[in-house]
């Protein structure tokens, strides 16, 4: 009774605030007129401003006008145009407020499209002019009763755009009504708008907090992101609203668009962290357990389990873990960092490297995204180096890399140093410190010093290493590798005395005022060590003190009060003159620390007891430096956060709070089960056999050889997504199939779902309806603490859909994500171990594989003493790959016209395809141009200027300041042709001159050859059957009719490679295109009476087509 009171109260509130509005705004309007008349006769010549500004401001008001006089016609047709015009004028952000009058009266048109735009007018200019936005609440009232669905939830968004406190009430009346609104979308809508409604009035939070708990109880997955969006704005704290719905929001997870998912497991990780125990207690006794019982008998494991007591976890904790799985395929990378996030905060150690693969996958996207995952990457492989060692190969850096992106991978790879790899790694770290990128060269020689420290077996090949770069050209890297010798020899100082000599002989060429500071502090630091040199350098320094910086001259004077208290005999005199100079510097801190020092060293009757003390002072042993992460501290942040981005707390990150010690109460969680779903307690509750669904979900993320078995063995996932979703389409049982893996005491109780969440994932389930030949079988487990804790990896049992099911379900996202390259290398896995040459292993054209790098345990004698030298050869893996990118069969030297002499005013250019692999982009062509004066005089700033289509992906070569009369010069370029035959049209330019130009590239100049065994290109072959296989029958003259004549008109029409064949009548051909990686394959059978037979397999139909076509005739002509 009393909250239909206040129901009644809150809408006589509302009714007595339309009431003032209206009145208002008939007032209003009636002064409007007046006052619109005024302003345009002020608009006329009569203003000050210049001629430009009356004859802008007099075109604006005649613009206007016309736009009025087609606002007020009674044509559907001009008010329609007349609104497409305001609102283009709104976003060339031109002022259209003028038009308001005129604007609202269209708000009550029948015709959807007019209305639409009318909204998007109001939402801009409602919160300008919040008195003429009163106007149009009437209006927006009544269309909340509109028969459309869209209708109602577009005019309960302009309202909760429309910020004024005065229609507060209506505002919440509205939201109220919509959020029992029969359609979905209405109720998405309406949670949309209790975050607008909350942040323009906050006292409303109890209120909106009922309509947060009621539409929680919503079934809609289109309801359930944005509902929990609320939660977290509104109430995040309120978690006893989220008890009764966690399973159901874990069970309808999967079929939630995207953005809704990532504020799901957000706020998931948050309530899972209060509500259950660690997992991470007593792991080890967890792991142990768990593969004893797979073999163990029953009773051996009962008598186990009584001794051990071991971690059982809580199986709605197993829920989550189980039903986000899937997710780490999903196409958007938020979501999947999400998952990532979570199963680093809640699983057990033992299972957080099934997110490994994900991430490293998402290193294919663009660079932004890069830059995010690479830095949750450095904060995992901190603490768990073992995580992403297998991939280390992914973390090479590329030379089109930015220079933070390419920081972020040398942080990664050295954490993920240790005594196995380090010699790959330092291998490649010699690649990084030859870098013209100045920044990311120094960083190296700091990850080089940390790798040192880290590892003991290798700190003296990284000291000789870093000694043999003191002799480099470039400063910066001199500099650095002397400020980390330094670091390193405070780490053991008496074994390396020589270094310190040889770093004072090139103190003369080192001009960096922090390297020069760093000798002369080792020179101070060991002055006993290196006696005789010590003094030269203080008796140089003495010399140039005035000219130097101050952190130089901060070390001078230390250095002389050091040598002053071992060896005062030689460099007395040489002191007290620096301290003469120190004493009158124009820099306070040198003069204090002169001051100082003086008072310290040089006894006197005021000083005396102090100075007993300056040899202890100056001359203590320091500790050794500890060369750390910048990431080491980042963890104290939730991953994936913009708080752990920015290392500092930003406004509104909610912390993650610590496990409970004891874990709350479970039954919060469960649900009231109605009656009639007993009668189907016997079939659902038939969990039949758990082994195949363990071994499912065992090969979800698996690196081992059962890939060979199915091109979907990592599907599980995506299989569990497709039982879960196609079962929502059964109509009265939908929702328990949903929440299959839910408890029996979870919301199996909701027998039917609405009529629009069966249609918003009707696409959805009938494109996997089609997938699945047999229909899926309709299990339950229940969610004992025995099945939270069944397998080898702690996760329960998962339902097993219909075996056809799953193999038809292959070659999808996780096939697209690892590709066939992935499970040949995965075979290749066992094969011995084959040097190879650092030039191939140290290529950086293939680092988007994924072959894991083998750990093996490298002894302490394969570390030579020296880095730069005894380091060459050492191989990064020792995995052969069966298809990779090989090296052009044949190069044609024929050139095409880009710019004609006469054309380009003397600057002629050609160009042609060096069928290399883009050193810019791997999904680029590679272009080679030359371009040569042919005039006088010498043509400046030759560069590319414009270009189409705008999308168009090209890499430019760099600006030619100059080309002299009758010189040439050959550039390259990069271009992404995006697997199109298309022009790429841009502009040529000089100085003075542009030039349009167009590259066409012929069909085959778009592939990249690849190599493979005949066993590779058959299996490849039998997957591009049916629509993607393109044949024709040609007819050859007999002496053609041989290995070399059939082989070099191919390699001249196509860049592919020559695939070995045991047959002396097939050539066979394999090469994939540059854009996509889709494989591409020809097959040419020689066959009696002179005729071939020439096939081309290729997911790409119409390049396949074109391809056949240019074959045809190069064979035939041949």
């Amino acid at each position: 009774m009393n909250g239909h009171r206040g129901f009644s109260v809150l809408r006589s509130e509302a009714a007595g605030a339309v009431r003032t509005a209206l009145v208002s705004a008939e007032n209003l309007q009636l002064t409007l007129k007046t006052e619109l008349s005024q302003e345009e006769q002020h608009l006329t010549p009569h203003t000050n401003g210049g001629p430009d500004e009356t004859h802008t401001k007099g075109y604006c008001t005649e613009v206007n006008d016309d736009l009025k006089e087609m606002l007020e016609s009674n044509k559907e047709s001009l008010k329609l145009e007349a609104m497409k015009r305001v609102v283009g004028l709104i976003a060339k952000g031109k002022n259209a407020s003028e038009l308001f009058p005129a604007v609202v009266k269209n708000v009550a048109s029948k015709n959807i499209e007019l209305k639409k735009l009318v909204y998007v007018y109001l939402v801009r200019y409602a919160e300008e002019q919040q008195d003429l936005a009163l106007l149009s609440i009437s209006t927006f009232q009544r269309a909340l009763k509109d028969p459309n669905q869209l209708i109602r939830a577009s005019a309960l968004r302009v309202l909760s755009s429309i910020r004024v406190p005065i229609i507060v009430p209506i505002m919440m009346l509205a939201i109220k009504e919509a959020a029992s609104d029969m359609s979905p979308y209405v109720r998405k809508t309406s949670a949309h708008a209790i975050q607008k409604l909350y942040s323009l009035d906050q006292d409303q939070k109890e209120l909106l907090i009922e309509v947060i708990e009621k539409l929680l109880k919503d079934k809609s997955t289109l309801v359930a992101g944005s509902v929990v969006m609320a939660f977290e704005e509104v109430c995040p704290d309120r978690i006893d609203l989220i008890h009764k719905n966690y399973r159901k929001l874990c069970n309808l997870l999967v079929d939630v668009e995207e953005w809704g998912q990532v504020v799901i497991i957000s706020m998931l990780t948050r309530y899972a962290r209060t509500q259950f125990t660690s997992p991470w207690k007593e792991d080890g006794v967890f792991d142990e357990h768990s593969e004893r019982a797979f073999y163990e008998s029953d009773e051996e494991k009962t008598r186990d389990e009584t001794e051990a007591k071991p971690y059982m976890m809580d199986p709605d904790h197993r829920l989550l873990l189980r039903n986000t799985k899937p997710l780490l395929q999903s196409r958007n990378t938020a979501v999947v960092m999400s998952v990532a996030q979570l199963y680093w905060h809640l699983a057990p150690k033992n299972e957080v490297s099934i997110v490994t693969k994900s991430l490293v996958r998402l290193l294919r996207s663009h660079r932004e995204v890069q830059y995010i995952v690479l830095q949750n990457i450095a904060t995992m492989s901190i603490q768990r180096k073992g995580m992403f060692e297998p991939y280390m190969k992914s973390f090479y850096v590329r030379s089109t890399d930015a220079t933070h992106i390419k920081s972020l991978k040398l942080e990664i790879l050295t954490s993920l140093a240790n005594e196995a790899n380090i010699s790959t790694i330092l291998r490649e770290f010699q690649t990084y410190v030859k870098s013209q990128d100045k920044q990311f060269a120094a960083g190296t020689i700091q990850a080089i010093g940390r790798c040192a420290t880290n590892i003991s077996e290798v700190t003296d090949t990284c000291l000789n290493g870093l000694v043999l770069l003191l002799s480099n050209r470039d400063e910066t890297v001199v500099a650095e590798s002397v400020v980390v010798i330094r670091k390193l020899l405070q780490t053991q100082p008496t074994q390396h005395s020589d270094i310190i000599k040889h770093m004072a002989k090139l103190f003369d060429n080192i001009t960096v005022p922090m390297a020069r500071a760093s000798i002369l502090w080792l020179m101070g630091e060991y002055c006993e060590r290196v006696p005789k040199i010590a003094p030269d350098v203080l008796r140089k320094m003495a010399k140039s003190f005035t000219s130097e910086e101050d952190i130089v001259k901060l070390q001078t004077v230390n250095l002389a009060a050091k040598l002053y208290l071992t060896n005062s005999k030689q460099t007395k005199l040489l002191t007290q003159y620096i301290l003469n100079l120190g004493k009158y510097d124009q820099n306070y801190d040198i003069r204090d620390r002169t001051r100082f020092i003086r008072q310290l060293i040089v006894p006197n009757d005021k000083n005396g007891a102090l100075s007993k003390y300056a040899h202890r002072i100056l001359l203590a042993p320091k500790p050794a430096p500890v060369l750390e992460s910048a990431y080491k501290d980042r963890d104290r942040y939730q991953l994936g956060t913009l708080s752990h981005t920015i290392n500092t707390k930003a406004s509104g990150y909610l912390e993650l709070s610590d496990w409970p010690a004891v874990a709350p109460d479970l039954s919060v969680r469960d649900v009231e089960v109605i009656e009639p779903l007993k009668e189907w307690a016997p079939s659902l509750g038939k969990t039949g056999k758990s082994k195949p669904a363990k071994s499912s979900d065992e090969k979800f993320y698996s690196d081992s050889g059962e890939e060979e078995k199915g091109s979907g063995s990592s599907e599980d996932g995506s299989s569990s997504s497709s039982s879960s979703s196609s079962s929502e389409e059964s109509g009265s049982d939908a929702e328990s199939c949903v929440e299959k893996n839910s408890s029996q005491s979870s919301e199996e109780s909701d027998m039917s779902s609405s009529q629009s969440e069966k249609s918003s994932s009707e696409s959805d389930s009938e494109r996997k309806k089609r997938k699945t030949k047999t229909p899926l079988q309709k299990k339950t487990v229940k969610p004992t603490a025995k099945d939270g804790d069944s397998d080898e990896n702690g996760n329960v049992a998962k339902e097993a859909s219909s075996s056809s099911a799953e193999e038809s379900s292959s070659d999808s996202e996780s096939d697209s994500d690892s590709g066939t390259e992935h499970k040949k290398k995965t075979k290749s896995k066992a094969k011995p171990k084959v040097e190879v040459k650092s030039t191939k292993e140290v290529s950086l054209l293939d680092l988007g594989d994924f072959t894991p790098a083998p750990v093996t345990q490298l002894k302490s004698s394969v570390l030579s003493p020296s880095l730069l030298g005894d380091l060459e050869g050492l191989s990064l893996s020792n995995v052969s790959s069966t298809i990779q990118v090989s090296g052009p069969a044949f190069v044609p030297e024929k050139s095409h016209d880009l710019l004609h002499r006469m054309t380009g005013k003397g600057l002629s250019a050609q160009y042609q395809f060096p069928r290399q692999p883009c050193l810019y982009q791997p999904t680029m062509v590679s272009v080679q141009i030359s371009l040569t004066n042919t005039t006088d005089h010498p043509l400046e700033q030759i560069h590319i200027g414009d270009r189409s289509p705008t999308g168009l992906n090209i890499h430019c070569f760099n600006t030619i300041e100059c080309l002299e009369p009758e010189a040439s010069v050959t550039v390259f370029m990069g271009i992404d042709f995006n697997d199109s035959t298309q022009a790429a049209n841009f502009q040529l330019c000089t100085k003075e001159d542009h030039f349009s130009v167009s590259i066409q590239p012929a069909i085959g100049e778009l592939f990249l050859p690849i190599t493979m065994t005949e066993l590779d290109f058959r299996k490849e072959q039998g997957k591009l059957l049916g629509m993607n296989e393109s044949s024709a029958t040609i007819t050859m003259a007999a002496e053609n009719m041989t290995s070399q004549p059939i082989s070099r008109p191919v390699a001249t029409v196509a860049n592919l490679g020559v695939v070995p064949s045991g047959q002396d009548n097939v050539h066979r051909f394999a090469g994939k295109t540059a854009s996509s990686g889709a494989v591409v394959l020809v097959t040419v059978e020689l066959r009696e009476s002179s005729t071939a037979l020439i096939t081309i397999n290729t997911e790409k139909s119409v390049m396949g087509s074109m391809l056949l076509r240019d074959l045809k005739q190069a064979l035939a002509q041949a």
